[in-house]
This record gives C-alpha cells, structure tokens and sequence, in this order.
C-alpha cells in the first residue's frame, strides 16, 4: 500500500516510466483496427437518428396486458403508418408505456393510427400522446449541429497554435477526431439512438479531452525547453516524462467523472427508463474514456513523431545515441581482465561515464621525509606501491596493505638527522 501511494511521486520523478511515446505503432495499430470498423459501420449501417433529426409522427401510449412489438408493429402497418420504429420504456418510477415513431403523416393518416391503437389495446384517448416533428425542422437541426462542430474543431486548432505551436494543434486535433470518429462508431454499432442530447454530449466530451491533451502538452513544453542546449534527453524521452508526470493525474480525473456519469447511466436509466437523461450520459461515458485513452496514446506519440522530424532534433538524437553507444562499449570494457606483471591478474576499472579512468594520487614515500625525535606516525599505502622501493621497513596487514613508519620532526633542539645519517661530532 505504501509502495501505491508513493507511485506518483516515483512516476514524477522518472523512477518508474511507462514508454507510451517509445509504443506508437502499438496505440497506432490498436486505434487503426477501431476506427476502420468504425467508418465500415458507419458507411453500411449508418446512424439511427431520432425524430428530431428525420422528423416524424410519434405515439406514445402506457402497456396494457394485450401490447407487444409484433403486434402493434401490424396494427400501424394496417393503418397506413408504414414501418415504425418501436420502444418500450419500463423504470420504477414512471408506468410502462410504448413509442412508435413513425415516418412524416399526414393529419388525417395519423388519426388514423392513433384510432387502430386505440381500440386494438383498449387505450384511452386522453392515455395516447401523438406528436410530430416536420423533416425541414429535423434537417435545421443536422445543419447546426454539423456547423457547431465544425467551428468548435476551427476555434481549437487557431488556440492551440497561438497558445503552444501548429504540430502541438495538429495532433490535438488528431486525437479529438480519433474521438469523434470511434464515438459515432460505437453508436452506429450498437444501433443507439442520436439525439440532440446525444450531439451536446459530444461536443462536452471534446472538450473533456481538449482539456486533459493540453495539459499534458503545457507539460511536454516544460520538460522540452532548453531541450538542445542542455542535450539531456531525445524529444521522445521528455516527452514521455511529460506523459508519466501526468498520468496519475489524468487518471484520477477520468474515474472521478466516470462515476457520476456512469451512475447516471446505468442506476438512472434503470430507474428513470430510456430519456433524454440516458442519452446525455451515453455518449459521455463512451466519449470520456476514449478522450482519456487518445490524450495519453496518441495526441503524445503523433506529437512526438511530428517534432522528432525536425532537423534539430533529429541531430540531438544522433548525438545521444552515439554517447550511449559509448557508454556501454566502456562497461565493456571496464568489465574485461588483462594479465599484469608478476603473474598477477589486475581488473580494469572505470566509472560509468565516458572517458573517467584516473588513478588515484600515489602517496609520497616515507623516506623523502626528514624526521627526527620520538613520535612515530604510521601510513598506511599499498603492498604493490611500496614493494621493492627500498624504504624502512613495513608491516604487510591483511588487507594486502603495508604500514610504514615515518618519524615525526622534533619541536625542539636545533640539531637535526636523517634516517640512516651519522650524528656530527664537534
């Protein structure tokens, strides 16, 4: 547990990195296969829009003991409704009913349907809901909503390219229509029902992962700045800092507004049925977790890819490379044995870093110095230092080390010797 908490502050300062930038091909790969069966669905099943887009008649009605989708299917059909589009609506809280929805009718054709289902279900004319919705009305609806969207994406790019730079608006606004296009897909998928709560709900979560890709790039461009003088790390390597930096972050905010959402979806649909409520809280919680996954693996990785072009820093990747490519061949190295005199094996040692062999400063002899008196002080250097140097004599310890006496001058008295000197008479 404590290791989990402490995650953050070890993902922050690089202990631990997850490599989303050095995995693109594999986000790359992951989201081609989605979005490919999304625009084949797309193109071949196309969206179930509602009313309010194609414009129609609708009759809403409660459940009777005798209703069913079979049946009140050929009771429109008899009336000269056409095909229709039927759902039953069943909550706690509200009674059981049906909606047919129906294609544009005529006054007197709808009459007519509300009449069948009327004596066929033993309804209540006050119990049987009729509304219609022109086709003019539904297509104005299309158009502003295809125009919001549009100007949405416009505002964006001219922003971010103002705020940070064009290649940081380009994989924006690749990852925002990585999330339009997998979002519209699942629907068309699922055969769920666009309406207009759906199409506020899209462009909420555009903005939700807008959000969350912007501070993941105000972050790259922190870790990025001074970037070529300072030559510490490629353009991929800060960006991926920037990446696990941030990650904990977009995580906690993606569950935290996964949750009321996904109550909304799942508990208040249940209890309140199929609405416009439902709608609202479909399309958020597909939208938020694919913008949570493209902010992190793709608007990254396609930024990563854009800069990486660069001839700058393309350079700078050449130079880094080439120092670890020399860094490894001196681990090499210092890891090899070479035979030495004596019949003695010595292990070559070298530091981390390019170039950092140096020998330790041997110690002065115990001879050069002049010493008289009592006092003695031992120094302790090497056995293969001292051997065969001629010096006074030595203690080998048993470390492999030898202990040399050096006689320490005399505070007082003006005569002075040298060890192995004769004294002078007068």
């Amino acid at each position: 547990m404590a290791r989990l908490r402490d995650l953050p502050h070890r993902l922050y300062r690089g202990d631990v990195s997850v490599n989303f930038v050095g995995r693109q091909k594999m986000w790359y790969t992951i989201s081609g296969l989605i979005l490919l069966i999304s625009v084949v669905s797309l193109l071949t099943r196309g969206l179930n829009f509602s009313q309010e887009f194609v414009g129609g008649s609708s009759f809403a009605f409660p459940s009777t003991s005798t209703t069913s989708q079979n049946a009140i299917s050929r009771v429109v059909e008899d009336a000269g409704g056409g095909s229709a589009t039927i759902q039953h609506i069943s909550s706690r809280l509200i009674p059981s009913g049906w909606t047919v929805q129906t294609k544009s009718l005529s006054s007197q054709v709808s009459g007519q349907v509300a009449n069948a289902l009327e004596k066929t279900f033993g309804i209540q004319p006050k119990d049987m809901n009729v509304s219609f919705v022109g086709a003019t009305w539904g297509s104005q609806i299309t158009t502003k909503a295809i125009e919001a969207l549009i100007i949405f994406l416009v505002v964006i790019v001219i922003y971010l390219t103002i705020a940070f730079e064009w290649k940081m608006a380009v994989a924006a606004f690749v990852a925002l229509m990585h999330d339009i296009l997998i979002t519209t897909g699942i629907y068309s998928l699922a055969g769920f029902q666009v309406a207009p709560a759906s199409v506020i709900g899209l462009l909420t979560i555009l903005g939700y992962s807008l959000y969350d890709t912007v501070v993941v790039f105000d972050k790259v461009r922190e870790n990025t700045a001074g970037l070529l003088t300072t030559q510490r790390s490629t353009y991929s390597e800060a960006a991926n800092l920037a990446l696990n930096q941030t990650l904990i972050r977009s995580i906690n905010t993606s569950l935290t507004a996964l949750l009321p959402v996904a109550s909304i979806l799942f508990i208040g649909g249940s209890l309140l049925g199929a609405g416009t409520l439902n709608d609202l809280s479909l399309v958020l919680f597909v939208g938020m977790l694919s913008g949570t996954y493209s902010s992190i693996c793709i608007a990254t990785p396609v930024l990563a890819d854009l800069k990486e072009r660069e001839p700058q820093y393309k350079e700078l990747a050449a130079k880094i490379s080439r120092r670890q490519a020399g860094g490894r061949s001196a681990q090499r190295a210092a890891a090899a044995t070479v035979p030495a005199g004596g019949g003695r094996a010595a292990t070559v040692a070298a530091d981390d870093t390019v170039g950092a062999d140096a020998a330790e400063p041997a110690e002065p002899d115990a001879q050069q110095d002049d010493a008289t008196g009592s006092g003695d002080d031992e120094v302790t250097v090497p056995a293969a230092q001292s051997a065969g140097t001629g010096g006074p004599a030595a203690r080998r310890g048993a470390d492999g080390t030898r202990s040399v006496s050096r006689q320490q001058p005399r505070r007082g008295g003006s005569a002075q010797r040298r060890p192995g000197a004769k004294k002078k008479r007068r």
